[in-house]
């Protein structure tokens, strides 16, 4: 009973008592703590509040703690060795400077006052007024006297003799261990002749289970008694209870006669008419849903008819719209329980025809011949079928296209060499019977006939690829549009449905006894006048007028606006197809941008697979040596047709494919190798067979240096022969300065324009020809130092002595290609990246070398006069005749030199070699004349050494263009002191 529990005054006893205890107020009736004995004398000591921590005798007793302690601690905090007692221990360890300090309160902990406890107060006032109210309401009774206590530990002294084994709340006497420890068989037992002592056992236990029973009886009546007062409150309460019930019952019969009535004069006329209403709606339903139903039994045989016309989009639209239907409008029929599963293994199984579709398609369209315009073939099926895989979420049909395109790459250069192959006579295809073998049968031109044939059915091949690409990427394009578009048509549509929502009023519905609302019922009736937008999704909900049987209800109108659901947006391919795209693409705009990446992509891996293809075919034609054996007409006209090739699908595809440029240029970089190494051999031939003699300059050569000289760095071309032939020339005539030169100089600037004309023909191989040119110039100055200034050509050639025309000669010849460097260098900077102008350095440091090699030369020449000096001057004497003998002899020598390098070099040149010549000259004749202590004093030997170098000097000015050489021959002569 609810009010047993709120009025017993009984409050529940501890947890060990099996009975309850009146209240007792614990100061009047507990014997307060005694305090213990002064074990340590600084202690405190008081009632048992202030010693709450202190030791129990009979808990603590055996646990040692600190009051076993048998030193006071103040004994242990005094230092006897300190003066003043009033220092503590810290002084020990830290010194007698340790002083204690204050602590500072910390700034992060705030002060707690009363007023913190204010708003605590203020919550727990209304719980304590309550709990106040209940005290007085049943106070506890004090009556709790010496006696009851006395009663209960007596009770609980009983009840400790019933065993233990009694009070298990797992107590069953159908265990077998509980069953024999209360009855144990030995009371039992009567074998033996122990029948009497057995019986008397048996007596025995009925009697202690009696006496355990009273035991038990008598605590509970006992506890019944102290709550006697309690069970007759709680009877009281019942009939009490019992009274109100009869009241209420009467007056709920009364309140339903009365509903009851009103219900039969008021409502039951106008809730029949709504229940008609509703009936006639639920009819229209039914007979709606039953069309739905004949519709919906119609879907498959459809379904087929449009797969048999290759319409899969049609197909896949169907029976989206049926399952949507079956979802939403069929939900539940038995009997198309298992039309969703058919429905969806036919969507399945045009997945897979709409794939084998379009590898057919792939197929057909690349496979058709090279030949005509670039049309796309089937353009009308090729869009629907892309439609369709892109409705179902097939991304994977590009690569089927690229799959198709490997292998028509494959059969169109095997097409070519059969076709090519089987118009050449001179090959027996009964007698070499791989296609590899016939094909590396054919000559250059007939082998450039069929590579040419081959990178232009490659061409047209690409150019269908970008055509048939173009449609399927305006396609994914179209799509991509059509969902931006979509979705920003519906944020405005949720912009404008959420001010709708804003000032529509929300009305309770009343619900009517069948379970519907009456303001539904009433909704039926109406016609539908919300707008909706033209670009949200079909209304789950739509009403029609109930006013006639045939007029179209709610499924039918669904249905309707389910097959027109897709809103369509119209665009059109390169072809001139318009597409009409659906609302129902499940593709994500990142997935449609990657699709379009894709598709990108594949039109360059398809220019990638024809270049990686025509690079085999090299190989394959590369394998005996072929293409190294081309001459430099020949590998100039591959390099053309391959660099075009390139340039075109480049054209085509957006990208520049690697491979076959790769090719290439490992093929260029045997060319070169070939190139430098051929014409390396051929200037070592001739510098070995030189024998340095001025040769004369053939026309033609003059022809090409005069080319130069007009800014045209490239062989002329050959001209057909004339009647009249021109004599050759003894000197070469550049920008009219003449160049004496032997003939291996001459060939080396023909070798030098070819590398020239081969970097404008090969372009890709403009760097490695620029290294090989600049190893083949310095290989020309070192050969020809060793062999004209290092006396190498005495052995090589058989030359007796090198003299000094040779030397001049080489001089001249150096300085000619010196002339050339600057122009070559311009040649090669017009065709290097400007990232690659760093290699031009190669040209500075040539020309270094070359104008080292030429100081060394005129100082050879200047070393032979000197030495000269030295061996002739060393014996002069002053003495008549006049000229002497030693200074005629200068003469003619002089003389014989200026016949030998005049005609060789320029004029300012050998201006400057006689210049130094002289100086030498000076130098000897005035260590000789100091030697012989003559000095410029006027005297005989000062006229005869006068004479002397007068005979010199005139000689020397009367040579060819050394009229106006100052001599300045007054050094001779030591300074006076």
């Amino acid at each position: 009973m609810a009010s047993s529990h709120s009025s017993s005054p009984v409050p529940q006893g501890s947890s060990s008592d099996v009975f309850f205890k009146k209240e007792v107020d614990p100061t009047k009736h507990i014997r307060p703590v005694q305090s213990l004995p002064d074990v340590c004398p600084k202690e405190p000591t008081g009632d048992s509040h202030s010693l709450c921590v202190a030791p129990s005798l009979v808990t603590d007793q055996h646990r040692w703690t600190v009051y076993h302690s048998k030193v006071n601690l103040p004994a242990a905090l005094n230092d006897p060795t300190l003066a003043k007692r009033e220092s503590d221990f810290f002084t020990k360890t830290w010194g007698l400077d340790f002083v204690d300090t204050e602590v500072i309160p910390s700034l992060y902990l705030p002060q707690i006052s009363k007023e913190h406890f204010i708003a605590y107060q203020q919550e727990i006032s209304q719980r304590e007024k309550i709990h106040e109210r209940c005290k007085n309401i049943c106070p506890p009774k004090d009556t709790f006297d010496r006696t009851l206590l006395h009663i209960h530990d007596k009770s609980r002294t009983d009840l400790e003799q019933v065993p233990k084994i009694f009070m298990k709340p797992d107590f069953a006497l159908d265990d077998s261990l509980t069953f024999n420890s209360v009855l144990p068989w030995s009371h039992f037992n009567t074998a033996g002749g122990k029948g009497n002592r057995d019986a008397a056992s048996s007596k025995l236990l009925q009697e202690k289970l009696s006496h355990y029973l009273d035991i038990v009886e008598v605590n509970i009546a006992h506890q019944i008694s102290l709550r006697s007062e309690a069970f007759f409150h709680a009877m009281t309460s019942q009939h009490e209870l019992q009274d109100y019930l009869k009241k209420t019952s009467q007056a709920v019969k009364m309140l339903r006669d009365k509903i009851a009535q009103i219900d039969k004069v008021m409502c039951e006329g106008s809730l029949q008419i709504l229940r008609l209403a509703l009936t006639r709606n639920n009819c229209v339903k039914v007979y709606n849903k039953l069309k739905l139903m004949a519709t919906v039994h119609q879907t498959q045989p459809t379904v087929q008819v449009l797969l048999s016309t290759s319409e899969f989009v049609g197909a896949l639209d169907l029976i989206a719209t049926t399952q949507e239907v079956l979802q939403q409008e069929l939900q539940g029929i038995h009997s198309f329980r298992h039309l969703g599963s058919q429905l969806c293994e036919l969507e399945k199984l045009i997945d897979k025809m709409m794939i084998a579709e379009f590898s057919t398609y792939s197929h057909s369209d690349l496979n058709r011949p090279l030949e005509g315009e670039c049309q796309v073939l089937e353009e009308e099926r090729l869009v629907s079928l892309v439609f369709g895989l892109l409705k179902q979420r097939k991304l994977n049909f590009l690569e089927i296209y690229g799959e198709e395109m490997i292998i028509t790459a494959k059969n169109i250069i095997k097409e070519r060499v059969i076709n090519k192959v089987s118009q050449i006579e001179e090959i027996d295809t009964d007698v070499v019977l791989k296609l590899a073998d016939q094909m590396r049968m054919l000559n250059f031109p007939q082998w450039i006939d069929l590579l040419k044939d081959i990178f232009s059915k490659f061409t047209v091949f690409l150019q269908r690829v970008k055509a048939t690409l173009n449609i399927i990427h305006s396609v994914v394009l179209s799509v991509l549009d059509k969902n931006q578009r979509t979705r920003e048509l519906e944020e405005v549509s949720q912009q404008r449905n959420a001010g709708k929502d804003n000032s529509l009023d929300t009305e309770v519905a009343y619900l009517t006894h069948e379970g519907l609302f009456i303001s539904d019922a009433f909704s039926e009736g109406e016609p539908a006048s919300v707008a909706v937008d033209t670009t949200s999704q079909r209304n789950t909900s739509p009403h029609s007028e109930p006013c006639s049987s045939d007029s179209v209800s709610e499924p039918e109108c669904t249905t309707d606006s389910s097959s027109s659901k897709e809103q369509t947006s119209a665009s059109a391919t390169p072809g001139g197809i318009d597409i009409i795209v659906s609302d129902d693409m499940r593709l994500t705009d990142l997935e449609l941008g990657k699709l379009a990446n894709n598709i990108q992509e594949l039109l360059c891996n398809a220019s990638d697979v024809c270049h990686d293809r025509a690079v085999k075919f090299l190989m394959s034609r590369a394998k005996d040596g072929f293409l190294e054996k081309l001459n430099s007409t020949e590998f100039i006209a591959l390099s053309r047709l391959m660099e075009t090739f390139i340039v075109d699908t480049e054209q085509i595809c957006g990208r520049k494919s690697t491979s076959l440029l790769g090719a290439l240029q490992s093929q260029a970089n045997k060319f070169v190798n070939r190139f430098h190494e051929e014409r390396r051999t051929k200037l070592s031939l001739l510098l070995d067979n030189e024998r340095w003699k001025q040769a004369d300059v053939p026309a033609e050569f003059q022809d090409l240096v005069d080319s130069i000289a007009d800014g045209k760095i490239a062989l002329p071309e050959k001209k057909p022969a004339v009647t009249e032939e021109r004599k050759p020339a003894d000197v070469l005539i550049v920008e009219g300065h003449q160049y004496a030169v032997v003939g291996t100089v001459l060939l080396l600037i023909r070798i030098i324009l070819e590398y020239c004309q081969c970097v404008d023909n090969i372009p890709s191989v403009t760097t490695d020809m620029l290294t090989r040119l600049t190893d083949l110039l310095k290989y020309f100055n070192s050969r020809s130092c060793q062999l004209v200034l290092g006396a190498g050509a005495l052995q090589v050639v058989g030359l007796k002595t090198i003299t000094t025309k040779n030397l001049a000669l080489s001089s001249r010849c150096l300085q000619l290609i010196v002339h050339y460097i600057p122009v070559i260098r311009a040649h090669f900077e017009a065709r290097l990246p400007p990232k690659q102008w760093s290699m031009l350095r190669h040209f500075d440091h040539i020309t270094k070398d070359y104008h080292d090699h030429i100081a060394e030369i005129s100082a050879k020449l200047v070393a032979i006069m000197d030495s000269l000096f030295d061996k002739l001057l060393s014996k002069y004497e002053v003495k008549a005749p006049v000229p002497s003998p030693c200074f005629r002899n200068i003469c003619k020598q002089m003389t014989k030199m200026h016949e030998a390098i005049f005609d060789l070099l320029p004029e300012e040149q050998t201006q400057m070699l006689f210049l130094r010549i002289n100086a030498s000259y000076k130098l000897h004749l005035k260590k000789q004349l100091s030697h012989l202590n003559v000095i410029n004093d006027g005297g005989p030997q000062n006229g005869l050494v006068t004479a002397d170098v007068a005979f010199y000097t005139g000689n020397l000015q009367a040579l060819k263009g050394l009229k106006d050489l100052d001599l300045n021959m007054a050094e001779i002569w030591e300074q006076k002191r």
